[in-house]
């Protein structure tokens, strides 16, 4: 999709390169090693099958997904061991330079929603509407070009007649460095982040996110780093100034098939036992 992106996209790379745990449901999304499992624009009719296996402490979870596509048309179905299949139906080009969105988890009917993009040459806007009486609505927008983003967003619940959230943010994407400054929670929070890559392959990136909450006067500072170790390999670790250190092992084990591991602790409470986490995602 051409254009500078929709909001949410904003600040979206200092925190995927930042973020050391990865989650069982969408394992390849957050990996730099990931690989689309259907390329969309392809005209063929196509199907994958996707199988995580996930050990988060004693817990075990298994999701089993598949994803159709014919033509601009993808269909992606799920379903986890608690029973709950959710299911997302996404349309490129319905009209010209859009994609629209319906997804579903059900047994509860009430969580669908629909999404409408619409992207443009230095104009993105987006709006999200949930299926239940009285919905919330949630619309966002962004302007930029060459390189530098200016973007806003609000929800609107039609039960209260009240806004849920306004955000305003501007975020600047260069070859060697992606920053961003966001308000957030009604202007009640401000978050600068920013990554920096040290190479010109980027395979080494520095990131750095400063977080202050108006209300509660609290700031809260996290660095991170990501390593490529090889195209199969990735390394990502992350401390807190609560003293929090975390780090992620990411393996492509064969093309779409990814082993990750992750582990967490609190530096300031040694006795307290750490985080373990154990994702395997295979695709045929």
């Amino acid at each position: 999709m051409k254009g500078p992106g929709l909001f949410s996209d904003i600040g979206k790379k200092a925190k995927g390169t930042s973020s050391s745990t990865t989650s069982p449901s969408s394992p390849s999304s957050s990996s730099p090693l990931s690989k689309n499992l259907i390329r969309l624009g392809s005209p063929c009719f196509c199907s994958g099958l996707t199988s995580t296996a996930v050990k988060k402490g004693g817990l075990y979870t298994l999701d089993v997904s598949s994803v159709y596509k014919y033509k601009n048309t993808v269909v992606d179905v799920k379903v986890d061991t608690e029973s709950n299949i959710s299911t997302t139906l996404t349309v490129l080009d319905a009209l010209p330079s859009t994609k629209l969105v319906t997804s579903v988890k059900l047994p509860d009917y009430n969580s669908g929603k629909v999404e409408l993009h619409y992207f443009h040459e230095n104009a993105s806007f987006a709006t999200v509407v949930g299926t239940k009486p009285s919905p919330v609505v949630e619309l966002s927008g962004t302007v930029g070009a060459q390189g530098v983003v200016f973007g806003a967003e609000a929800g609107y619940d039609t039960a209260t007649g009240k806004f849920t959230k306004y955000t305003a943010a501007i975020g600047v994407t260069k070859p060697d460095y992606h920053g961003a400054f966001i308000l957030a929670d009604k202007g009640d929070t401000i978050k600068v982040s920013g990554v920096y890559h040290l190479d010109e392959k980027q395979k080494t990136s520095a990131v750095a996110e400063l977080t202050r909450r108006l209300s509660t006067n609290e700031n809260t500072l996290t660095v991170g780093g990501l390593y490529t170790v090889d195209p199969q390999t990735a390394v990502k670790a992350r401390l807190n100034n609560n003293g929090t250190l975390a780090a992620l092992l990411q393996h492509e084990l064969k093309p779409k098939s990814l082993l990750t591991i992750s582990g967490e602790f609190d530096t300031k409470a040694l006795d307290r036992a750490p985080k373990f986490g154990l994702a395997l995602a295979l695709k045929p």
